[in-house]
């Protein structure tokens, strides 16, 4: 399906960054389309919404005192930018040229936009071990999402797999609901902020497998039962008994769709002008954690979101749109 119409504004991915552009372009009369993305065969924990639809408690966004959920603070960006106008379509871009403007869009179930100016919000994915046994073992005991899949543990014992923020939360969630979790981290400090390392050394139901690293994952063919553990500093390997490994180790910029269109740190995130999220094509714009691989934050991210739109409508007026 075609669209003669040509958009002033489209929203390539949703999060916290593509919703703020959206209100901030919808409130400048840009009538922006936002793609907010989903599942893929490669991805299929990808979900409209980024990576908040898959968290408990936001406590440290503005305005929420009592913390809100993760998902229910999403539905109010999305019905936020929906109350201005902005049209959602739940689905992916699958295709873009961005050789002459108006640029052109194709998602997967066939609708075409052409559009003045593009931004694009497509976040990060989590990262995983690439070690034996963990394919095998995915949605059968290995996750990279505590809140999607914490529940099927209660009562078990878990592993949890990381040293930053996203690994003591993991953890900390996971206490509630299971008997006990075990953190596995390569080094014997961790990267975690102050309030969240405090979180989990302090919780009774969490120990540390310190300077050590998951070498394979095992199980009895209908789930997984187990991992094998070594530590990296005696060389010495261990099979640590657990029904669920919960992987929190990062993640890889959603970019693949602008390879080779787009210029790209070595990590792979977006390239933007510092002070702006202006892309090296005119007219295209990035913004949250698709070109922030330092703060990765959903304030820091709606922030960049609000510039995307700002540059978007500024770059429109000097081009006469």
């Amino acid at each position: 399906m075609s669209q003669d119409k040509i958009q002033k504004v489209t929203i390539i991915g949703s999060g916290p960054a593509g919703y703020t552009a959206a209100i901030y372009a919808a409130r400048a009369n840009l009538e922006p389309v936002v793609f907010a993305g989903g599942p893929t065969l490669e991805h299929p924990q990808r979900v409209p919404g980024g990576q908040l639809m898959v968290t408990t408690d936001v406590e440290n966004y503005p305005g929420f005192p009592e913390a809100i959920t993760g998902p229910e603070l999403m539905e109010r960006f999305q019905k936020q930018a929906e109350r201005f106008g902005t049209v959602i379509h739940m689905e992916n871009v699958t295709k873009v040229d961005f050789s002459k403007r108006p640029f052109l869009l194709e998602s997967e179930s066939g609708i075409q936009i052409r559009s003045e100016t593009v931004i694009i919000s497509t976040g990060a994915t989590a990262k995983w071990l690439n070690v034996k046994g963990e394919d095998a073992y995915k949605n059968r005991g290995v996750s990279a999402c505590a809140t999607c899949d914490g529940a099927f543990f209660k009562k078990q014992d878990v592993l949890v797999v990381g040293g930053g923020d996203t690994a003591m939360e993991e953890a900390t969630y996971l206490a509630k609901i299971v008997n006990h979790v075990t953190l596995i981290h390569r080094r014997d400090t961790l990267r975690a902020s102050k309030v969240m390392q405090e979180r989990a050394l302090n919780n009774p139901k969490i120990s540390f497998m310190w300077d050590s690293a998951v070498e394979e994952v095992v199980g009895d063919g209908k789930g997984m039962t187990g991992a094998v553990v070594r530590n990296l500093k005696t060389g010495d390997s261990k099979l640590v008994n657990a029904h669920g490994l919960f992987v929190a180790i990062g993640h890889t910029p959603n970019t693949e769709l602008f390879q080779g269109i787009l210029e790209t740190h070595q990590g792979g995130y977006l390239k933007t002008i510092p002070g702006s999220t202006r892309t090296n094509i005119e007219g295209v714009f990035a913004c949250g954690d698709v070109q922030d691989s330092y703060y990765r934050q959903a304030i820091t991210a709606a922030g960049t979101g609000c510039m995307a739109a700002i540059d978007a409508e500024r770059w429109l007026i000097e081009h006469g749109e």
